[in-house]
This record gives C-alpha cells, sequence and structure tokens, in this order.
C-alpha cells in the first residue's frame, strides 16, 4: 500500500518539480520582455513629450523686410518663452510657399503661420477685407491702427475663422506708394500703363479706373517682371521697394500714401487651438510683443527706406502736393461709390467713420 502511495504520489512529485521549474523560468522570459516592452513605451512617451512643436512660418519677403524682422523675432520669443516646447522654422522669400500657394497650405495645416497681406482674402472667400483697399480710406497712422483693433473686425475675424484660418493679430505695415518707368503726378498718367495689383476686386477697379491695366503677378516673380516689362510699375511700401531692388528697375517714385499695407499674422484654427494650455499662453504672449514691434519696425523702415532710394538717386522722386492729392481723391471716388455695391452703404459709413475718411463734398 505504502510503495502504491509512493508510486503515485512520490514519484509524480518528483516528475513535476522539472515542471515547475520550467514554468517558472517562462513566467520570468513574459515577465523580462513586459518589463522591458514597458520600459521602451516609456522612454518613447517621454522623448514624444519632449519634442518640441514645430510650427512652420513662411512669407514672401526678404528677411530684412518688416516681416522678414518680425518673423525672426517672433520665433526667438516663441522658443524662450515656452522653454524650448516650440521650434518655428521661417521660410522667407517664397522658399516654402509663394503668394497663390500659402493660404491654401495653411487651411490643409501643410504651415502653422502666414502673415499676408489682408488684400488676399478674397479667394478665400471672404471679401469684406477688400474694403480696405480702398484708395486714400487709411492715410492716417493713429486711426487706421485703432480701426484694426476696433469691434468692427471682430465680425470680419469670425468670416476667416469660418473658412479654417484664424488671425492672430493685424500688422500695420504703412502707405502705398507709386513705382514707374514715367513720372506718376496727374491721374491721367496711368492711362495704358500696365500696373501690377496684388489682386482684388478693389484694386482691380482703381487701376481700371485710372485708365490702367491691372495684372496680377505674385510678389515673388514681380522684379523680374518689372525688369522684363510685364508690367510698367506696381504701387508698394518703401521697405519692399527697397530690401526687393525694385530702384534699379524703376526710374520714378510717387509718394502718394493712396493705400495701405496691413498684413495679418494667420494660423490654422485646429492647429491653434489643440496647443497645450501650458504653451498657447506663451505664444499669444510672443504673439503681442512681436506685433508691437512689428509696428514699430515698419515706421522706422519704411522712413529709412524712402531716405536711402533718394540718396541713391537711381529714382527721381515726387510727393503729392495737396492740390494733387485732391485731384486723386477727386479721380477715385467712383470707386467707392461702385464698392457700395458690394459692401452696402452701411458698411461703408462705419469703416469711414472708424478709419477717419471725409468723402469730399461732390
Amino acid at each position: 500500500m505504502a510503495r502504491g502511495i509512493i508510486s503515485r504520489y512520490g514519484l509524480g512529485l518528483h516528475k513535476q518539480r522539472p515542471l515547475r521549474a520550467a514554468l517558472g523560468v517562462t513566467i520570468m522570459k513574459r515577465l523580462a520582455v513586459a518589463v522591458a516592452a514597458a520600459l521602451v513605451l516609456a522612454f518613447a512617451g517621454t522623448a514624444s513629450a519632449q519634442a518640441p512643436i514645430v510650427i512652420k512660418f513662411s512669407h514672401v519677403v526678404s528677411p530684412d523686410a518688416p516681416k522678414g524682422k518680425a518673423a525672426v523675432y517672433f520665433k526667438e520669443l516663441a522658443e524662450k518663452y515656452t522653454n524650448g516646447k516650440v521650434k518655428v522654422e521661417v521660410y522667407p522669400n517664397s522658399s516654402l510657399y509663394k503668394d497663390k500657394e500659402e493660404l491654401e497650405a495653411l487651411q490643409l495645416g501643410s504651415v502653422q503661420l502666414l502673415a499676408p497681406s489682408i488684400s488676399k482674402f478674397g479667394p478665400l472667400g471672404v471679401r469684406e477685407f477688400d474694403i480696405f483697399d480702398l484708395p486714400f480710406l487709411m492715410s492716417d497712422d493713429t486711426r487706421a491702427r485703432q480701426m484694426m483693433a476696433s469691434p468692427i473686425m471682430a465680425d470680419f475675424n469670425k468670416k476667416l475663422e469660418a473658412k479654417g484660418v484664424t488671425p492672430l493679430a493685424y500688422w500695420d505695415n504703412g502707405t502705398h506708394v507709386y513705382t514707374a518707368n514715367k513720372p506718376l503726378i496727374l491721374p491721367t498718367d496711368f492711362r495704358g500703363m500696365k500696373m501690377r495689383i496684388q489682386g482684388g476686386k478693389v484694386l482691380d477697379a482703381v487701376a481700371r479706373q485710372l485708365g490702367a491695366i491691372p495684372q496680377i503677378i505674385g510678389f515673388g516673380e514681380l522684379y523680374q517682371a518689372l525688369q522684363t516689362g510685364v508690367v510698367d510699375g506696381e504701387d508698394n511700401v518703401p521697405s519692399n521697394i527697397w530690401t526687393q531692388k525694385f530702384y534699379d528697375v524703376q526710374k520714378y517714385l510717387t509718394v502718394s500714401n493712396h493705400g495701405r499695407l496691413h498684413y495679418s499674422l494667420l494660423t490654422n484654427k485646429k492647429f491653434w487651438e489643440a496647443l497645450p494650455a501650458d504653451v498657447r499662453p506663451q505664444l499669444d504672449r510672443a504673439v503681442k510683443e512681436t506685433t508691437q514691434f512689428f509696428d514699430d519696425t515698419a515706421a522706422h523702415d519704411n522712413a529709412d527706406a524712402l531716405e536711402k532710394i533718394k540718396a541713391g538717386g537711381k529714382m527721381q522722386f515726387h510727393v503729392l502736393t495737396d492740390a494733387e492729392k485732391k485731384a486723386w481723391i477727386a479721380a477715385l471716388m467712383p470707386v467707392h461709390k461702385e464698392m457700395q455695391g458690394r459692401f452696402g452703404k452701411e458698411m461703408l459709413e462705419k469703416i469711414y467713420k472708424a478709419s477717419g475718411f471725409v468723402p469730399p463734398e461732390s
């Protein structure tokens, strides 16, 4: 009986010892693999958490222009204030996207920041911004900046957000002057000239009202277009004329202050709203400080550019007299009246009041 018990139980126990040992080894191996996998995942998670958020900032001007300087300034502030959690890559001179490509790229999320002229919002289906292209609407610097910060802009901003883009700020790059290969002193001097425009219904109407032939040309292609005679002239802020060396391919400059160049610092709406809670306030701070930097830089650089261009002696200057300016305004008021049908009389009157523009008595 005892032997039977031994054979049934003792021998069974003897056989189970190697089995238990083998199971123990298997469990230990699996545990080791699980621990290793957990460590890899933990390391990957840490590395991912430490990887900076990349913001691609694309623009079409020279790094030496006010916008180019502001882009670099924003990069420095953003990376500093977020302690390296954000990395800003700046692409100047249309090196990433050109005029006609950048807004679509922003909507698609291929780029995160732009600073286009607000005259370029028409293709987005937001035509209201064209109203700011009305000639001589915003000649006063202070009033112009006040208007861009007014409640009127809140409604305009909502229309942009509906298109998937969010304006973070508006940058004031000052007033436009004309350049050409003939003197532009009277409104009739434009007749038959091929004039480059950015685009937009209002700018098209302005050129046609002056008797010119409007040609839409991207900023990056403008120098060559002027050099080869594709267009005879253009209008721009002095800092762009200086940094792009348009003075080498244009002979005359008229200080007309007939239009204004406003940029919108624009981001992809989903991208900005998805930023971490510890990052976005720091970027908002960087945006605010960069906006002040831009406005100050633009005012200085435009005045400085005019002096440099004048001192260079390659262009002949003409500053509109008060009488000449009145003649230009009178010649271009039909554009204001035409655009009542596009924007509505009530909106036009609100913009006049906010900008300080007083239409001449007919």
